[in-house]
């Protein structure tokens, strides 16, 4: 008769090295994509050739919504394994349940208005200035997490959102930073004119905007459990109405004057590619990453967009400016770090 230490063991090394394979592939793939997100979004929109007119931001917006819905309907068809299953799942969750797409219409609109607005605030801020006054977005989330959601935060996390309120300040006081112009009138590229207090506005009323989607999603998701493709799709209809909407009623005319890819290079199409599929991406590996790699993450990538803003863009940070980001990253640690089970 086998006992139990005759029976196959299962490889507690393997499985401890697999989960730790995929927790720094999740590290990586964080760090990537809101580093290259924010440094290229930026380099996309203040440097052209001579001669090259600037990409329209709604048209970008438009097409990572189209590129992301028809992505998750792929990855839905892969999850249902069947043709059938597929188009069953469709009709039940797109026709038969339309009214919960209706529910998706506030987050997706404001979804919509966040991502217009990173154009906005990535072509008037630096893009080490933009990542940290993002930040904004983590007090912005646990306000209305307490006002939407019922939720209770601690006091240590009070003092970290208020750590993120001080480092902020100083990151967007006046003179906190130098950027140098282009070193001769030769140069290939042409930087365009930046206002940084629309920048400002732009990326607080993102932070806003995002926090209460995000809160409001998490809202509708906790009443049943349907596949993350099923969602994001039932997100991306009205999105792509929005989207839509607001490319036609603001750049209307240059569009029907210049077309939908005046100013588009091959630049262009890896933002918009970015943008729509970084998200998705995040969404997948984050589950596999705890808060405190999250947060790691975001500081690494704030130190990796500094380092490249300095070559690439001529930015130096103030003594100040370097303050205020230590402190933001401080905050992100703080309030991503487990409770005390008392």
């Amino acid at each position: 008769m086998k006992t139990a230490l005759d029976l196959p063991q299962p490889n507690t090394t393997k499985t401890k090295s697999d989960e730790k394979f995929r927790k720094y592939l999740s590290l990586c793939t964080l760090v990537v994509q809101n580093s290259s997100l924010v440094l290229l979004l930026r380099y996309s929109r203040i440097m052209q050739q001579p001669g090259q007119p600037l990409y329209i931001a709604s048209t970008a917006v438009f097409f990572a919504e189209i590129i992301k819905f028809f992505v998750c309907f792929y990855f839905l068809y892969r999850e249902s394994g069947k043709w059938s299953i597929f188009m069953s799942t469709v009709n039940e969750e797109f026709v038969e349940n339309f009214s919960d797409i209706y529910k998706m219409v506030i987050p997706s609109g404001l979804y919509a208005i966040q991502n217009n607005l990173l154009f906005v605030a990535l072509s008037n801020l630096e893009a080490t200035t933009f990542q940290i006054t993002y930040q904004m977005k983590i007090l912005t989330t646990a306000l209305f997490s307490v006002v939407l959601l019922g939720k209770r935060l601690s006091r240590g996390k009070w003092v970290s959102l208020i750590l993120l309120m001080i480092g902020v300040i100083l990151v967007q006081l006046p003179a906190s930073t130098k950027v140098a112009t282009p070193a001769t009138d030769e140069d290939t590229n042409l930087m365009t004119a930046q206002t940084p207090l629309i920048g400002l506005i732009a990326v607080i009323t993102a932070c806003l905007s995002s926090g209460f989607a995000g809160c409001y999603f998490e809202k509708m998701l906790k009443r049943n459990a349907t596949s993350m493709w099923v969602r994001n799709i039932q997100l991306g209809i009205p999105g792509t109405l929005f989207s839509l909407i607001a490319m036609l009623f603001n750049d209307g005319m240059a569009i029907s004057t210049d077309g939908f890819f005046q100013g588009y290079d091959f630049l262009t199409w890896i933002v918009v590619l970015n943008q729509a599929l970084g998200g998705l991406l995040v969404a997948v590996v984050v589950k596999y990453a705890d808060n405190i790699l999250k947060g790691f993450a975001t500081s690494l990538s704030i130190i990796i967009s500094s380092v490249v803003s300095f070559y690439l863009f001529n930015f130096y940070p103030s003594p100040q400016f370097a303050l205020g980001a230590l402190i933001v990253i401080t905050s992100t640690f703080l309030y991503g770090r487990p409770e005390r089970v008392q």
